[in-house]
């Protein structure tokens, strides 16, 4: 018995020295190793992982606002961008991303993701010369006004207020839809437009007659009071 137990345990001793110490049981092959989820820096990773979802694979013709139009990269700077992807945009579905803002990217993570927008959607010069209303609004809205400016701008394509299934593009006034946008994402679509889905921006909703400053606050503002418990008049400031 000894004998056999002995001859057992050398060829399992020979079969061990044949195969390899990488070979014994429990021991990971050899293989290429799954990064850590906090280690990767590559853009087009983060990018697919974590945006491509709402603003498209590319960066366009997603359900939110395209990032890779040169028109919304010239209208809001790094800081602005870093911001949003950090803390997310209240009042929408654009979640926050920081693990310090309750996310699980890290802030090299989220320097990764604006650096690379900006070299890859970035156009210097884009807006030179055209003198775009400012990204956040500072005058206060007049919604009486603003209702003008919708049927003037707006309800051509949109479809006069309170008239939903009776628009090529889709209401904007319905409470359930501007439940899900908040005012600074309104202002955003209407300066920079839609061109993935064909929404014009705020020189062409009217060619020949672009949309001042005050016109895009007091727009959103009218749209913003539509909500289902809004307030008829926004507080000064105008977008949130």
């Amino acid at each position: 018995m000894t004998a056999r137990l002995l001859r057992a345990s050398l060829m399992l001793v020979s079969c061990f020295a044949v195969l390899g110490c990488d070979q014994l049981p429990g021991r990971p092959k050899p293989g290429p190793e799954v990064p850590r989820p906090d280690s990767v820096t590559d853009f087009a990773t983060l990018y697919r992982e974590n945006c491509s979802g709402c603003h498209g694979a590319q960066g366009m013709n997603g359900p939110s606002y395209s990032l890779a139009d040169p028109q919304y990269q010239a209208l809001v700077d790094e800081q602005v961008l870093h911001q949003v992807v950090a803390n997310g945009e209240s009042g929408t579905l654009m979640p926050a991303f920081a693990i310090s803002a309750g996310g699980s990217l890290t802030d090299q993570q989220i320097d990764a993701l604006v650096h690379g927008m900006r070299a890859a959607w970035y156009k210097p010069g884009t807006l030179e010369g055209a003198n775009p209303p400012p990204y956040r609004a500072a005058a206060t809205p007049d919604n009486d006004r603003g209702a003008q400016v919708y049927a003037t701008y707006c309800a051509s394509c949109h479809g006069v207020a309170g008239q939903p299934g009776k628009s090529k593009a889709g209401s904007i006034t319905e409470p359930a839809f501007l439940s899900l946008i908040s005012d600074q994402a309104l202002r955003t679509v209407v300066i920079a437009g839609r061109p993935d889905i064909g929404q014009p921006d705020w020189r062409n909703a009217m060619p020949g007659h672009p949309m001042s400053d005050q016109q895009v606050t007091d727009v959103v503002g009218w749209l913003s009071s539509q909500r289902t418990g809004a307030p008829q008049k926004m507080a000064a400031g105008g977008a949130r």
